[in-house]
């Protein structure tokens, strides 16, 4: 498979709500950092961090919360992911739309790196008390 066709497979994976095949692509050594601002910034290092600190929490956080994917640009060792977020809070019962850019880097045909480039700003907004 190329890049672009297993970061295709992760989208896939994600539209069916399969967890395991959307934490398919990362090794053990793959880093995966969420942006600054966003709930759950921060760099997790394998799939058992990604899930707990990432998948976990949005699915603990937030109903109804998707990724749709607008654009896959193949750039060789990276493939960009381009779309929107979208979910509502369990909490404060608020929904937000955020755009979103995935940087993912391979090095070696491995996945590398992840990198989530988002407006934050509509998601903090949801999810804080008023």
């Amino acid at each position: 498979m190329s890049n672009v066709d297993i970061i295709a497979a992760h989208y896939d994976a994600s539209d069916r709500g399969d967890l395991a095949g959307m934490l398919a692509p990362l090794g053990q050594e793959t880093t995966w950092t969420e942006a600054a601002g966003f709930p759950y910034a921060g760099t997790y290092v394998g799939p058992e961090e990604v899930r707990e600190h990432v998948f976990d929490a949005i699915a603990r956080d937030w109903e109804g919360y998707t990724f749709t994917l607008e654009e896959l640009l193949d750039a060789g060792d990276a493939v960009i992911g381009l779309g929107s977020y979208r979910g509502k809070h369990r909490r404060t019962g608020r929904s937000f739309t955020a755009r979103v850019a995935h940087v993912w880097k391979f090095d070696g045909g491995k996945l590398a790196a992840f990198e989530q480039i988002v407006d934050s700003a509509p998601v903090a907004r949801a999810a804080e008390d008023r």
